[in-house]
C-alpha cells in the first residue's frame, strides 16, 4: 500500500489523455508558426533559420517555462495543473509576440487530426 504523499503524487500525475494533448499541441503550434512566417529566427534568434517542429516547441519554448516554474526536466513528471500553467504561460507569450494562438487539443481536434493523418 502507498502512503498518502505517494498516493496524491499518483492522482496528480498528467495522464496519458493529457499526455498525447500535450505532444499534439507542440505539433500544431510548430505549424502555426511556421503557417505565420515565424521560423525559430524570427521568434527566438535572428541569426538562425530553421523551421519549427513539434520537437523544437518542446525543447526551445515548453521546457525552458516548465524548468523555471517547476525545476523539472521531464514532462512526464508534470502534474495536471502544471500542465495548464505552462500553457497558459507559453500561449499568452507566443500570442503577443506573433499573435498566434493555438488554443489545448480537445478530444475533437485529437479525432480530427487522427482522420487526417
Amino acid at each position: 500500500m502507498l502512503c498518502e504523499h505517494c498516493q496524491s503524487e499518483i492522482k496528480d500525475k498528467r495522464t496519458s489523455q493529457q499526455n498525447r494533448a500535450l505532444h499534439l499541441y507542440f505539433t500544431l503550434l510548430a505549424e502555426a508558426l511556421n503557417a505565420g512566417g515565424f521560423d525559430m529566427r524570427e521568434t527566438i534568434r535572428q541569426d538562425v533559420e530553421i523551421p519549427w517542429s513539434s520537437d523544437t516547441i518542446k525543447e526551445y519554448l515548453w521546457r525552458p517555462i516548465q524548468k523555471a516554474l517547476f525545476k523539472k526536466q521531464s514532462t512526464a513528471r508534470l502534474k495536471k495543473k502544471e500542465v495548464d500553467k505552462i500553457y497558459e504561460i507559453l500561449n499568452k507569450t507566443i500570442g503577443e509576440r506573433t499573435a498566434v494562438h493555438v488554443a489545448w487539443p480537445s478530444e475533437q481536434t485529437r479525432n480530427l487530426c487522427d482522420q487526417s493523418q
